[in-house]
């Protein structure tokens, strides 16, 4: 597409204004270069979405996959006006507006695994399906779910506890564990010092999930630059982890670097739909 094309096509975009946001904590992820290239040779950033889906062999979990996978596509495919495309088997998004992709970009999906940590279990998936993007934030703050917390107990072996304000925990050595203000923290000989706040609270033996809102459950540049809010705590959004883009990685969201999110960012409409199969 010739670049006054794509300028005549943004400029019929509204510019959403940026919303300031709240925060938190995630992980990496570390990949072979052999993987990426696999990957990125797969889906160049470049490529179109049918000449993408011209050259990938597809594989599913089930039948009941395969199935939801061509529906959400066929009704993507179906689609029409400005829109984004997100192939979770390609891990690639488009922006595309009628027939034109204004942007073709390589992004990381969810790992597909399974946590169990006492009677919880999470599932870490990207669901198909219609969103909309319902929010748009510049420097975004993550506040972890609960599962990031359950996710380190169970490598670390530790128990989870929970910090509540108003109600200190004793431990062992005989100080008080509290929230004072805005800030988890110990009384020691009635003396009160602040922890710090980018640490996770362990004491005897067990991981304390500090409150939302709270000094301790917010963490920066995780979601990198910028995020889109498509609802119930899924985004699309940048990320430190370079190397994770690409690849099967994350707990649910769709990561993106950092020209690509932000191309997003100031082009994308809240209100726009996005397509995910």
């Amino acid at each position: 597409m010739s670049s006054s094309r794509l300028h005549q096509i943004l400029g019929t975009l509204a510019v959403a204004t940026a919303i300031v946001a709240a925060p938190a904590s995630a992980q990496g992820f570390q990949a072979s270069q052999a993987e990426l290239s696999a990957r990125h040779n797969a889906a160049d950033a470049s490529d179109s979405l049918d000449e993408v889906a011209t050259r990938t062999v597809y594989s599913f979990k089930s039948r009941a996959d395969s199935v939801a996978w061509a529906r959400n596509r066929a009704i993507a495919n179906k689609a029409s006006g400005f829109r984004l495309v997100v192939s979770l088997q390609d891990r690639h998004l488009w922006a595309i507006i009628g027939r034109d992709t204004v942007l073709s970009a390589p992004v990381a999906v969810a790992k597909g695994t399974t946590l169990d940590f006492g009677k919880q279990e999470w599932k870490f998936d990207t669901p198909r399906g219609i969103r909309t993007v319902l929010g748009k934030e510049a420097d975004p703050i993550w506040q972890p779910p609960e599962w990031l917390y359950a996710e380190t107990a169970l490598e670390y072996g530790l128990k989870l506890g929970h910090l509540t304000a108003g109600h200190p925990i004793k431990l062992s050595d005989g100080r008080k564990l509290t929230m004072k203000g805005n800030v988890a923290g110990v009384i020691e000989n009635g003396e009160f010092a602040e922890l710090p706040t980018d640490e996770h609270i362990v004491f005897d033996n067990t991981l304390f999930v500090p409150p939302m809102g709270s000094k301790n459950r917010k963490v920066e540049g995780e979601l990198g630059k910028y995020r889109l809010l498509l609802g119930d705590g899924y985004l699309l959004h940048g990320t430190p982890y370079k190397e994770s883009i690409g690849l099967a990685a994350t707990h649910g969201c769709v990561r993106m670097r950092d020209e690509d999110i932000e191309w997003l960012y100031e082009h994308v409409p809240v209100g726009t739909k996005v397509y995910i199969y």
